[in-house]
């Protein structure tokens, strides 16, 4: 059907999809392991727990933006169906505007949370960003279990002073917070582009994915 969006529109534009293979497969390996440490010789990985929890919620927060990438975030569309396309066209467009809102909102938000274990600074501003606050930088904050990785030492000049740090800082896993939140912008963005240019009429899971599956039946039924 013409104007229904199949997937990404730029070749090789796989940033969420890499990441979320990257961080599935690194969870199943340290789960994994630490079902075989415990039950095989009754020891454990003891930072194996936090790990997986923040790892989950970079996936979370990765496969919001993958999911606007790929049309898969639910919605309601009864009265949308109603209308003609010109006017779809035109409640799609007023959804995206306030996606961009909501989307910047957020990551005001998330960019204001991370900045002070990064030794930036916050935004001012309740709702958009006014300036910066300057506030005590919190780079010597660390995680509670999981160990600072040989490749990435470096970090204690950049955010510690020098100072060795005991466990990873909480630098590393909260980056995912502005970064998550920045490709979400960006993915509504492209979202609105391609409805301005008729090549997308909805921002969530339409009917059509049921009409795909009705015909791929039929289809599956005429070769029996």
């Amino acid at each position: 059907m013409a104007g229904t969006h199949k997937g990404p529109s730029q070749t090789g534009d796989k940033i969420e999809e890499t990441l979320i293979a990257f961080i599935l497969g690194v969870m199943t390996i340290f789960t994994f392991a630490n079902v075989v440490a415990r039950y095989g010789f009754n020891s454990n990985i003891f930072y194996a727990l936090e790990l997986t929890v923040f790892l989950f919620a970079w996936l979370v927060l990765l496969g919001a933006s993958y999911a606007v990438k790929h049309t898969l975030h639910l919605g309601v569309d009864a009265i949308v169906n109603m209308v003609n396309p010109k006017l779809q066209r035109i409640f799609a467009l007023i959804s995206v505007a306030v996606c961009l809102a909501y989307a910047i909102i957020l990551l005001k938000g998330a960019w204001d949370y991370w900045a002070p274990y990064a030794n930036l600074y916050p935004t001012s501003g309740r709702w958009l960003p006014t300036g910066f606050e300057q506030v005590r930088g919190q780079g010597w904050y660390e995680t509670q279990d999981i160990p600072v990785p040989f490749f990435m030492t470096w970090l204690e000049g950049v955010f510690n002073e020098g100072e060795t740090y005991e466990k990873l800082p909480k630098v590393v896993p909260y980056l995912v917070l502005p970064v998550s939140m920045a490709l979400l912008l960006w993915r509504f963005v492209q979202v609105g582009i391609r409805i301005w240019n008729g090549e997308q009429h909805m921002i969530i899971v339409s009917h059509e994915a049921e009409d795909d599956v009705a015909e791929a039946a039929a289809k599956l039924k005429e070769q029996e």
